[in-house]
């Protein structure tokens, strides 16, 4: 019995195997210990998220170094077989290959990173996490209105960034821009109410004028983008029923929906305190006359009555 242990453990594979185990275990020991001690004391969450991710994946990459390195002898031999197989796998695994290609492209084509809002695979959210084969994003919209988190957590393949467009609200120019319209009646006192509608736009939406032109000069300095107009502004357009006022402004991409209740409180208390200046237009049928009407009696049968 014991020597056929010894034999056992005499034999090359054994000993490798075992060389291997002790090598894994050693690198995972470290990494996670450079997880747990070193990198959970950095304060910024996404310096330590990347550095957490970063270490996780010099780990797989240690962890194979290691098994070739322990092979290396046997891999000749072995050779046109893996060539074979590998052309199979790599047929079969099309899809995660593209996946793993598109988290290169992610990681260092800046296409997002972690925290950012974009729309990838039709989803709209937050993203959460950022794998090797896959995002994970908080979603946003769908049954709930507006830019709030409805709670469903969806995995989107990363291959996703080579077949559809990325669409990134918070990248390097964090604000978007968006409209309120406003119905106003004929007869009101136009100008005020335009500039009622303004006032409100500088009051609310008016301290990311500045900000948001310092980002867009930023952009100017990379991109080949035209000036763009951060300030608020207000457009009149007339139809059939009443006066519409547009007032295009500047937002954050997390307050898109609370500055746009923000924008319409104070517009409706300012027109309210007009007393009458400014009135809404408001759904009314008109009667705007009557016909004639005639009326010819039967004399005949009025006779016979």
């Amino acid at each position: 019995m014991d020597e056929a242990l010894i034999d056992f453990l005499k034999n090359p594979i054994v000993g490798r195997a075992v060389i291997i185990i002790v090598g894994i275990l050693l690198i995972w020991i470290l990494v996670k210990f450079l997880q747990k001690k070193l990198f959970r004391k950095i304060e910024s969450n996404q310096s330590r998220y990347k550095a957490i991710k970063i270490s996780s994946f010099a780990g797989y990459i240690l962890t194979i170094i290691l098994i070739i390195f322990v092979f290396s002898d046997k891999l000749t031999g072995l050779s046109t077989a893996l060539g074979v197989a590998g052309a199979g796998i790599a047929f079969a695994l099309q899809e995660v290959i593209v996946s793993f290609a598109g988290w290169l492209s992610i990681v260092f084509g800046a296409f997002y990173k972690t925290g950012d809002r974009i729309k990838l695979g039709g989803i709209t959210g937050d993203v959460m996490d950022i794998g090797v084969l896959r995002t994970t994003i908080m979603e946003t919209g769908e049954w709930v209105d507006g830019d709030l988190y409805n709670g469903r957590i969806v995995f989107i393949a990363n291959s996703f960034v080579f077949k559809e467009p990325v669409f990134n609200y918070s990248g390097d120019f964090p604000f978007l821009w968006d409209e309120i319209k406003i119905a106003i009646a004929f007869g009101s006192d136009y100008q005020l109410a335009s500039d009622i509608i303004l006032n409100a736009g500088k009051t609310v939406a008016g301290d990311l004028s500045k900000r948001s032109f310092d980002g867009w000069k930023k952009l100017q300095r990379y991109y080949r983008l035209e000036d763009a107009k951060t300030h608020s502004m207000v457009s009149v357009a007339t139809n059939d029923s009443f006066v519409e006022y547009t007032l295009r402004y500047v937002v954050d991409y997390q307050r898109r929906r609370i500055t746009k209740s923000e924008l319409y409180n104070k517009i409706l208390q300012d027109i309210e305190a007009t007393k009458g200046k400014v009135y809404f237009n408001y759904p009314s049928l008109q009667l705007v006359g009557v016909p004639d009407l005639k009326v010819k009696m039967d004399e005949k049968a009025n006779r016979e009555k």
